[in-house]
């Protein structure tokens, strides 16, 4: 139907031969919504009301809370529309824009766990000139130079989508729009669209990874120069919610990449379930993980309930 006329909306696609029980799918990733909402909405909203909580770790926590956030519902509406309401048409504006919030987003999650990363190098290194270092005004600039990269690195290959001729099927393979899905159905030269994001990929993604781990190893370095056991324990302790973070946001990453590189004979269900679990798995444990790990975080919710039920 729309297979000649360029300017035809795009299709989106839930799991392919499962359409009949797509209602029934669409309750647990409604659940899975819920929550993820709920977890990074309160994480937030205690972090901006607890003065206790007034800290650079803190404010890159509610950084990451708010790109989770932002994340869930860049994608929340389609997924739903399509599982809920076989709703699969999507504007070629409306795609590209998602597809550009989606990769922003990604990016900036990246940055933001690396400045965590870089908060608590300066924590455990240097913890006498922590409060000198990490002021606020630093804090809000790192902010600010996280969201820039992000917001600015994905225009150069966003932008091209808008004027591509797209003659030939207008159907993607996700329930959202990802560059790369949409790239491919464009009738031009696509080079640049292609090369462009494996620099950007090495110069983000793979690049944030690996300083992340050098800080970690340096930290490493300097706790096993503390005498004390308990207060190396104290040290590490201060470090296992970042980590765990980190290590679910990037096992993800690298199972997607893996999965898109080598599993091109995989079945169609395993591509798209990977999909889903980098955009969902991570905004739904980063909230789990900082309430379970993160004693200032409990006493805040702690602080939070005793209020409301006072109220």
């Amino acid at each position: 139907m729309w297979s000649n006329n360029s300017a035809a909306p795009f299709l989106l696609t839930g799991f392919l031969g499962s359409e009949a029980i797509h209602h029934w799918i669409s309750i647990p990733f409604f659940m899975i919504y819920f929550f993820i909402l709920l977890g990074n909405g309160t994480l937030f909203f205690l972090i901006w009301n607890d003065s206790s909580l007034h800290e650079p770790m803190y404010y890159f926590l509610a950084m990451l809370a708010g790109t989770d956030l932002g994340m869930t519902l860049t994608t929340m509406p389609t997924v739903l529309g399509v599982l809920l309401l076989d709703q699969r048409e999507i504007s070629q504006g409306a795609c590209f824009t998602q597809s550009y919030f989606i990769h922003t987003l990604a990016i900036v999650e990246s940055g933001v766990l690396l400045a965590m990363a870089y908060d608590r190098f300066i924590a455990i290194r240097t913890p006498l000139r922590y409060n000198s270092i990490l002021t606020n005004s630093r804090v809000m600039k790192v902010g600010l130079g996280v969201l820039l990269r992000g917001f600015m690195s994905i225009v150069p290959p966003i932008m091209p989508l808008y004027w591509f001729p797209y003659c030939r099927s207008h159907v993607l393979s996700h329930a959202f729009c990802l560059h790369q899905d949409v790239m491919k159905l464009a009738c031009a030269d696509i080079t640049f669209n292609r090369v462009y994001p494996v620099i950007l990929v090495a110069l983000t993604f793979f690049l944030d990874a690996l300083i992340i781990l050098f800080s970690y190893i340096l930290i490493l370095k300097t706790v096993m120069g503390i005498a004390s056991r308990e207060e190396r324990a104290k040290a590490l302790n201060t470090c296992v919610s970042h980590i765990s973070s980190v290590l679910v946001f990037y096992i993800t990453v690298i199972g997607l990449t893996f999965i898109h590189r080598f599993g091109k004979h995989a079945p169609h269900v395993v591509h798209i379930t990977m999909s889903y679990v980098y955009f969902l798995f991570p905004p739904f444990m980063n909230p789990i993980i900082y309430s379970m790990k993160t004693k200032q975080i409990q006493r805040g919710f702690i602080r939070l309930f005793s209020l409301h039920n006072r109220a």
